[in-house]
């Protein structure tokens, strides 16, 4: 179950309810799945895509989605810390970026205005970051995550860097 932090304000919310209207209240799309395959930790994109493919399919005809794919980081990933800093620098997409997890965690920090927030996801845990939100993610401190990403088009998966800056008050030095 996720859980939102306004490290500003020094609050933390666990109840999904205050979450999702929290969100929502900020254009951000927060629901729960059920995430219960047990997969293997080198689990192939296509096998982590067929196992959910029931909830996955019908949710992405409704929404127009084209394609998907799959982020699994484990402790035995090749450059783990490389795919960190990758993810860890604020920017934007083109589109809305879909994560369903579906394993493990991860924590989405978003820059709406003049607020930074984050929500940490772990598996059921599904999540829209608007199109053209500032946002940033970080792998956690297992830099355990797998999660299915859902697109419209592949371009709209390029990040668009916004150099602000402000990624660097909030990123953990684990």
């Amino acid at each position: 179950m996720a859980v939102l932090k306004i490290p500003d304000a020094n609050v933390t919310i666990y109840n999904f309810k205050e979450i999702q209207s929290f969100l929502e209240a900020r254009g951000v799309w927060h629901d729960r799945w059920e995430a219960n395959e047990v997969l293997a930790p080198d689990a192939t994109q296509d096998e982590v895509l067929d196992a959910y493919r029931s909830d996955l399919k019908p949710f992405m005809e409704r929404g127009g989605y084209k394609t998907a794919d799959v982020i699994n980081v484990h402790a035995g990933t090749p450059n783990v810390d490389a795919i960190r800093q990758k993810f860890l620098a604020e920017h934007t997409h083109t589109e809305d970026e879909i994560r369903f997890f579906v394993e493990g965690e991860g924590i989405f920090w978003f820059h709406i205005g003049e607020e930074v927030f984050a929500v940490t996801c772990r598996a059921g845990d599904l999540l829209s970051v608007p199109a053209n939100t500032s946002h940033w993610f970080d792998l956690g401190p297992k830099a355990h995550v797998k999660a299915i990403r859902v697109f419209i088009d592949p371009s709209g998966w390029v990040a668009n860097y916004t150099g602000s800056g402000i990624d660097k008050r909030y990123n953990p030095g684990y």
